[in-house]
């Protein structure tokens, strides 16, 4: 008997066999769930393929979480193919190179605001575009790189992020009354395609495992996944608006 059995999860972001996104979705399905997937203008196909490579092929629904239409649709698509859903994966994130990689100070704002509204603003429309399938409760979780530093290269991303983090801990608020949990998991770095757009990226992902007590893969979703997994069960019946750390200890650690 797995930990998801009956439940109906949404996981975006999946893209390729390589990320957090598609990993939580094959572990969603082992712990008994149905997955639906979602996708967008290009890329869509692109979800459709590699969801076919899951242990069973999942439905994909279109949701750009820029376009309000598309949030506002939401729950029709998601319909039919599920009566509700049990919880939701934020697996979304993006940022203009032009913002990154050591360009913070001269970051422009179109661009700068293009991060901010698909890395952070997107959990909120994330969050209204499932509630209404969530009349008993539910979880959404989302995916972070730990807001509170500077990182190296990470530049706006990291303004994002941090903007994300404060934006899960409102969505926990405003939704507790229905019965609906926010949280994070702050992974370390992981290779996954998104990372590897980061110009510099080796400068954060190079010495992590030497600063991790426990060591870090970076080649290794899966203890993100499993984390994110758990966090979708009804193991966690009261903990919301919280960050879970998946990233080896560093966190903890002095620099």
């Amino acid at each position: 008997m797995g930990m998801l059995d009956g439940k109906n999860i949404l996981v975006t972001g999946v893209l390729t066999e390589g990320s957090i996104a598609f990993s939580v979705a094959r572990l969603c399905q082992e712990q008994g769930a149905t997955v639906v997937l979602t996708g967008v203008g290009r890329t869509f196909k692109i979800t459709q393929a590699i969801g076919g490579r899951l242990p069973s092929k999942p439905p994909v629904v279109e949701l750009d979480v820029t376009n309000e239409e598309h949030v506002a649709q939401l729950a029709d698509r998601v319909r039919e193919h599920v009566p509700h859903l049990d919880g939701a994966v934020h697996s979304i994130g993006f940022a203009p190179q032009s913002v990154m990689g050591g360009n913070f100070m001269s970051g422009e704002w179109n661009d700068v605001s293009t991060a901010l509204h698909i890395s952070a603003y997107s959990l909120k429309a994330l969050a209204a575009g499932v509630a209404p399938l969530m009349s008993h409760g539910g979880t959404i979780v989302g995916l972070t790189f730990d807001g509170r530093y500077a990182w190296p290269v990470y530049d706006w991303m990291g303004v994002a992020k941090a903007a994300f983090e404060a934006t899960s801990r409102y969505v926990a608020r405003d939704l507790g009354a229905q019965g609906i949990r926010c949280n994070l998991v702050s992974a370390g770095p992981i290779k996954t395609t998104a990372a590897k757009h980061i110009p510099g990226f080796d400068q954060m992902e190079s010495n992590w495992n030497t600063r991790a007590p426990l060591g870090w893969d970076s080649d290794d979703p899966e203890p993100t996944a499993r984390t994110v997994t758990a966090l979708l069960s009804d193991w966690f019946p009261a903990t919301t608006g919280e960050i879970v750390h998946v990233d080896g200890g560093v966190h903890a650690m002095g620099q």
